[in-house]
């Protein structure tokens, strides 16, 4: 007999019920037993998934052996669901120096997504490709940035799902009803006032890692952040989600829930955020290192970042030294506007379906990393490379010296 505290529809009851086969049982069974511990009342319909856990890099052969064996019980996708990045480009891995033994590995995996019905997208960016639900839609969604973007920038609803949560909502059309999905845990727990200019995609990149470190998973209401654009956003929110595990944040007169939002300020606590928070937590996370790889593109560049990149570089020699990382749909617009030729003779490098954080780095020689994003530094430190941070124009003239 299974337990069920949470109120289920009669449809999902047979789905637990097993009436529509192992892997649906499965999959309920799990989500029930999340909403149980969160003290959800019930489970609700989600328009999408986004589906992280792709890399064979984090997998390895058990989390690979456990989406085969979910592909062969039947598991199949009801809802649409996207990909996260991938541990290599799965056309360009031995350009990437990637071992063979890792790219057998990671062709299983993504097999058993698309055996699922999962589209194999393998990005962080899903709203650059057309992934864009709209606002105060259900969606189970995890991937950091993808969280933050999606519930902050486009006021869609989701939790920090996890890979099999998400899976399982792909495969039953329903999340638990808890946490950012309900009205009253998306209400600001702090007003954060930005008392400096914020000059650079990267100064909001630091602005999101202070905020994470000073937040954990609470939600900050921003005061003063000017005018970002979609790009900002992008690194602000996956800065956010790095250094604490922030999913929502709201941005007075930037985002479209900050007016709802405004009428729960009154009482709480302000934090001021100056220059020098941001160039300490950038000093935090850099060293030296001696031969490092540049890296643009973690969350996954838009066609605008390989644009700039594309202006920044032409007359430079940059020896191979430079990477840049998107999604498939976006290099194909890319090089259909000829930026992708632009970069690579200049000695760049553009690669899709994978980034900096998710590759194999230490198997495939790196040294060092030199990147324009703090998600990227904070997680090139953890894997114990020597990193430096700094704008893109500057990781261009260091790539071409």
């Amino acid at each position: 007999m299974k337990v069920k505290t949470m109120y289920l529809t009669r449809k999902q009851e047979h789905m637990l019920d097993g009436e529509e086969g192992l892997a649906v049982r499965k999959s309920m069974e799990l989500l029930v037993a999340l909403g149980n511990v969160f003290g959800a009342e019930k489970l609700v319909p989600v328009e999408s998934a986004h589906i992280s856990g792709v890399s064979y890099k984090n997998l390895g052969d058990a989390g690979t052996e456990w989406l085969e064996e979910q592909a062969a019980m039947g598991a199949k996708c009801r809802i649409r669901a996207t990909l996260n990045p991938a541990g290599m480009d799965m056309e360009k891995w031995r350009e990437m120096n990637v071992p063979e033994e890792f790219a057998i590995g990671q062709k299983r995996v993504i097999k058993a997504f698309i055996d699922m019905g999962v589209e194999p997208t393998c990005t962080c960016t899903p709203y650059l490709i057309g992934h864009v639900p709209r606002r105060g839609t259900q969606v189970a969604w995890a991937e950091s940035n993808a969280v933050c973007f999606v519930n902050s920038v486009l006021g869609a609803r989701t939790n920090r799902e996890s890979g099999p949560t998400t899976l399982a909502s792909a495969v039953t059309g329903v999340a638990a009803y808890y946490g950012y999905r309900l009205n009253e845990n998306r209400k600001p727990a702090k007003i954060i006032d930005i008392r400096t200019p914020l000059e650079s995609r990267l100064d909001y990149s630091a602005l999101g890692y202070v905020t994470g470190k000073l937040m954990k998973s609470s939600v900050p209401y921003f005061r003063n952040m000017g005018k970002p654009d979609m790009e900002s956003m992008k690194t602000l929110g996956a800065a956010c989600a790095t250094s604490g595990g922030i999913a929502l944040w709201h941005g007075e007169g930037v985002t479209p829930e900050a007016e709802w939002a405004s009428q729960y300020l009154e009482g709480l606590e302000t934090i001021t955020v100056e220059r020098k928070e941001l160039e300490e937590a950038k000093a935090g996370l850099m060293s030296d290192p001696d031969n490092p790889t540049y890296c643009i593109g973690c969350p996954h560049c838009s066609i605008k970042e390989l644009e700039e990149t594309a202006n920044l570089v032409k007359g430079k020699n940059l020896k191979g030294r430079l990477w840049v990382f998107t999604s498939r749909k976006v290099y194909d617009d890319a090089e259909k506007g000829g930026l992708i030729k632009i970069i690579e003779d200049a000695g760049g490098k553009v690669y899709r379906d994978t980034c900096m954080v998710v590759a194999p780095l230490h198997e495939m020689g790196w040294q060092g990393v030199g990147t324009n994003s703090m998600k990227g530094g904070h997680y090139s430190v953890a894997h114990g490379f020597p990193t430096k941070l700094a704008t893109v124009d500057k990781l261009v003239e260091e790539a071409s010296k």
